[in-house]
């Protein structure tokens, strides 16, 4: 029986440590796993919190105001609540220096997917071109993943971006606004799709029917602070289920260092450092890394330079460029907005290109329960002014989240430096491709054009590019596939610089389609998974 060290608790994590349990392999999991608090007034709907609670104001922005985007935040219009600052509650031993690039990291049980939106999407195969696999191989994985977490969605006009799989359930009720820009669309189908725009409904890792104990969605309009029911899917959710499961051990409060390995390249240990600052090397023969691209990359990095083999640089970071484009849909005035809906986006927007593998990816959130406050200071108005005017116009308001696809190229890598203290911090530095401005001011202009056919108005100046690596897709650094050279990955996600260490998160991802990553991250480690049990 192989015995599995799994590092990291994210989707990728948790989806390989299943797929090994089930293969009869034993899992050890290490992580450091800030905790999620428990969620308060489970049955409350959104604005029912707000009277059932003793102080509203410090469960939704804060005891010190900390989910309160303040004016000035770059034309942002997300706010983290206070209910899930554990996602990103940093770690002592993190050390990080960027250039051209604003990562952002997580050590919470579930990962940066414990806040993600929920959004998964399936791969075609030309943006699978430069994998070792097609969709045809990833099929079966992206199925697995589906009957474990639950998708909502259909196969509609997006089918040729999304490729129909089983697993999907019946899609969610659709909110008032989005249901008007889909009737819109019908109207206006031929038009759109004959401008390569096509339009449909978002594929969301949310309950619409019950699966495994868990609830479907039940509208209480409080996703942004997080699902009380876990209708809306993070990995936490399968590792509740892994605590269960024989021969599943889950090790908390440890932080990762490096790995140790033989003259001979095998595998011996992991050197870890524990929440009581006691350090320790951990005997293990299969490892697997997915503590997400940026720590997985620091990982192989630091073990490379404790083994003698100096600083080296990691070429082809990749982070897909959103744009957030905000929107008014003028057949909603005059309509209450409504917060008991799903909150986050229901509607898609798929941009076709010359090349498939450069298809732009664009999710309509309508405004619902989100914080309202970093959009009433975007206002060109007066504070008073502008909150009277949101008030008229919340209903109408909505968001399209545009993203990009990235490739490898040299000059946007990771690599280590040393500081004064002896320790080593990861090194990142993005240099953008050279016709980026151009690939951003064509999709905003078609995404502007699609809203406006849809009967959408766009407020000038308000449409915000957002740094790279705000949509946290981070890709690339120890691609799999590529020919046999240090610090790459085999076509099964095995690193060719030392036996028994298996790659299963996205650092092995050799290009970045536009769409969100998290179901694919999921299904390869499934795939990787079954290669590392044979």
């Amino acid at each position: 029986m192989k015995s599995f060290v799994v590092v990291g608790s994210g989707p990728s994590g948790v989806h390989f440590a299943q797929t090994a349990l089930e293969k009869g392999c034993e899992v050890t999991m290490l992580d450091v796993g800030h905790q999620r608090p428990p969620a308060v007034e489970p049955d409350a709907t959104f604005d029912e919190l707000k009277h059932r609670l003793a102080d509203p104001v410090a469960y939704l922005l804060g005891e010190k105001f900390e989910g309160v985007t303040l004016p000035g935040g770059a034309g942002e219009y997300y706010g983290l609540p206070p209910s899930k600052s554990f996602v990103l509650k940093g770690h002592s031993r993190h050390a990080l220096r960027e250039t051209g690039f604003a990562s952002l990291s997580s050590f919470a049980r579930g990962g940066l997917a414990e806040a993600w939106t929920g959004g998964v999407y399936p791969l075609v195969d030309a943006e699978l071109e430069d994998f070792p696999f097609g969709f045809g191989a990833l099929k079966p994985h992206y199925e697995e993943v589906a009957r474990r977490i639950g998708i909502a969605g259909a196969v509609d006009d997006l089918a040729p971006f999304f490729p129909a799989h089983d697993g999907l359930q019946e899609p969610l009720r659709l909110d008032q606004h989005s249901r008007t820009i889909m009737e819109r669309y019908a109207g206006q189908r031929a038009r759109l799709n004959a401008a390569g725009c096509f339009a449909g409904r978002s594929r969301i890792a949310v309950l619409s029917v019950p699966l495994d104990g868990r609830e479907p969605c039940d509208y209480l309009g409080r996703c942004l602070w997080g699902c009380p029911h876990q209708a809306l899917y993070t990995p936490s959710v399968t590792l509740a289920r892994l605590m269960d499961m024989p021969g599943f051990r889950y090790v908390p409060d440890t932080w990762v260092s490096h790995l140790v390995w033989d003259h001979a390249r095998t595998l011996s240990g992991i050197a870890l450092r524990r929440m009581d600052g006691t350090e320790d090397v951990m005997s293990a023969r299969h490892v697997a890394l997915a503590a997400g691209a940026l720590s997985s990359a620091r990982i192989m990095l630091e073990s490379v330079r404790r083994a003698g083999g100096g600083i080296l640089e990691l070429p082809g970071l990749m982070d897909n460029q959103q744009i957030l484009v905000p929107f008014v849909n003028l057949r909603m005035l005059g309509h209450v907005n409504d917060p008991r809906n799903y909150q986050y986006h229901q509607v898609c927007l798929g941009f076709t290109a010359p090349d498939p593998r450069h298809y732009v990816h664009a999710q309509i959130t309508t405004l619902k329960t989100a914080m309202a406050h970093p959009v009433i200071q975007s206002l060109p108005l007066d504070m008073a002014s502008a909150t009277k005017v949101f008030r008229l116009l919340r209903s109408t308001l909505g968001v399209a989240n545009v993203n990009l696809h990235d490739t490898r190229r040299p000059h946007s890598r990771a690599t280590l430096e040393l500081r004064e203290d002896g320790a080593s911090r990861l090194v990142l530095s993005y240099a953008p491709a050279p016709d980026d401005a151009d690939q951003i001011a064509r999709a905003t202009a078609r995404v502007r054009a699609a809203l406006k056919a849809l009967g959408c108005v766009i407020p000038p100046g308000m449409s915000h590019v957002r740094p790279k690596g705000a949509s946290v897709h981070y890709a690339g650094l120890i691609p799999m596939g590529a020919t046999d050279s240090p610090l790459t990955a085999t076509d099964e996600g095995e690193s060719r610089d030392v036996r028994g260490v298996w790659l299963a998160d996205g650092v092995t991802f050799p290009f970045l389609p536009a769409k969100n990553l998290t179901f694919t991250l999921m299904a390869n480690a499934v795939r990787v998974a079954t290669h590392a049990c044979q």
